[in-house]
C-alpha cells in the first residue's frame, strides 16, 4: 500500500498547489497593492475582468477539491480493509488517478477541446477501480 499512500499524499499536494495559477493571475489582474490589502472596491459585486484561462484554472482546482474526498476514502479503505494481494493494483490505480489529475488540470486550464471530460473520466474510473478492489 506504500505506492497508494505515496500517490494519495502527492494528490493532496497537487490539490493545494492547483490554486497557484489562478492566484498568480489574480495578482496581475488586480495589481499588487489591491492583492495584498484585500479585495477590489465593490468586490464581489464588481470584479475586475479575468482572462478565461484563470476562470478555468479556478474550476480545475475546485474540481480536484470535489474529487479528493472520494479518492481519500477508497485509498484509506483499501489500506484498512485490504490485504497485500491488492496493494499493487491499488497503487497502480492511485498512480493513474494522480497523473490523470495533472493532465486534467493542464487540459482544463488551457481549454483543449475534447480532452477534459475523457481525462476526468480516467481519474473517476481509477477511484471506482480502487473501490472495486475492496468490495469485490
Amino acid at each position: 500500500m506504500e505506492t497508494a499512500f505515496t500517490y494519495l499524499a502527492l494528490s493532496g499536494i497537487l490539490t493545494v498547489l492547483l490554486w497557484t495559477p489562478y492566484i498568480v493571475g489574480r495578482l496581475f489582474v488586480w495589481g499588487l497593492p489591491t492583492f495584498l490589502t484585500g479585495y477590489p472596491e465593490n468586490f464581489p459585486k464588481e470584479e475586475p475582468e479575468t482572462p478565461l484561462w484563470m476562470d478555468r484554472a479556478k474550476r480545475a482546482h475546485l474540481n480536484m477539491v470535489e474529487t479528493m474526498p472520494a479518492f481519500i476514502a477508497v485509498v484509506a479503505a483499501a489500506g484498512l480493509l485490504g490485504d497485500a494481494s491488492i496493494a499493487e493494483t491499488v497503487g497502480t490505480w492511485a498512480q493513474v488517478f494522480f497523473f490523470a489529475r495533472i493532465v486534467h488540470a493542464i487540459v482544463y486550464t488551457l481549454g483543449i477541446p475534447g480532452l477534459r471530460t475523457p481525462v476526468y473520466l480516467i481519474s473517476w474510473a481509477s477511484i471506482l477501480m480502487i473501490g472495486a478492489q475492496i468490495v469485490l
